[in-house]
C-alpha cells in the first residue's frame, strides 16, 4: 500500500507562496535539501500529483535543470547549485506525473498525464499499487480534496523562520477542518523547523 505524502514550505505566519505566487522567500537549509535527495535517489520512479499552476510552474523549470553538469539549478535562490538538486530533477522528470485539470488541452512533459476530474476512488485505486509513495507539492485545491477524502497519510511541512505578511493560503478551499496527530518536529539550524502530521484516527 503506497502512502501520499504532502511536502509545503509554509511561512511562519502560514502562506505557502507569495501574493504573486513567488517562493524566493523560502528559507534554504542544506540539511533538508540532503534529506530530499536521498529520499529521491530510493529505486523506483515514483508519482507526483499536481493541480494545474504548480504543475505549470514545475513544468517551466524542472525539465531544463538537467544538463551535461553533476549539480542543478535552485528554484528558489538563482545561480546557485547542489548535487542534492540535481538528484530532486532526475526524480521529477523520471516520476509519473498526475495533473488535474479542466482547462489544460494536453500535457507534453515525458510522464505526464492529464485528468479531467477529481476521482477519490481513482486515487485510492493508485495507492493500492506497488511502488514509491506518492508525492504532492503546492497544489492547494488538490490537497483540499484529499484531506476531505483523508486521502493524505502524512503532511510535512517545513516552516521557514520569516513572516511573509501577505500571501497564498494553501487550504482556503477545506470545507471541513481535519483534525491532525503530531508525528515528529525536527528543528535545523538555519531556523527551519519540519512538522509531520498524520490524519487524526
Amino acid at each position: 500500500m503506497r502512502r501520499v505524502i504532502m511536502f509545503n514550505h509554509v511561512s511562519a505566519d502560514g502562506y505557502f507562496s507569495a501574493p504573486d505566487g513567488g517562493l524566493n522567500w523560502v528559507v534554504q537549509d542544506p540539511e533538508i535539501g540532503k534529506s530530499a535527495s536521498e529520499a529521491s535517489e530510493s529505486p523506483g520512479a515514483g508519482t507526483i500529483l499536481f493541480g494545474r499552476r504548480t504543475y505549470e510552474q514545475f513544468e517551466s523549470f524542472w525539465p531544463h535543470a538537467l544538463d551535461d553538469s553533476d549539480t542543478s539549478p535552485n528554484p528558489h535562490r538563482s545561480g546557485h547549485r547542489s548535487p542534492e538538486l540535481r538528484a530532486m530533477a532526475v526524480y521529477i522528470n523520471d516520476a509519473t506525473k498526475i495533473v488535474f485539470s479542466k482547462s489544460r488541452k494536453d500535457v507534453t512533459w515525458k510522464h505526464s498525464k492529464l485528468v479531467r476530474e477529481f476521482d477519490p476512488r481513482a486515487i485510492e485505486a493508485l495507492k493500492r499499487e506497488a511502488g514509491k509513495d506518492i508525492m504532492i507539492f503546492g497544489s492547494g485545491s488538490i490537497v483540499a480534496q484529499l484531506s476531505q477524502h483523508r486521502l493524505i497519510d502524512e503532511y510535512q511541512f517545513i516552516v521557514s523562520p520569516l513572516l511573509l505578511g501577505d500571501g497564498q493560503s494553501m487550504l482556503k478551499d477545506m470545507a471541513q477542518s481535519v483534525r491532525l496527530d503530531l508525528l515528529g518536529a525536527t528543528s535545523y539550524k538555519s531556523g527551519n523547523v519540519m512538522l509531520r502530521y498524520s490524519p487524526a484516527r
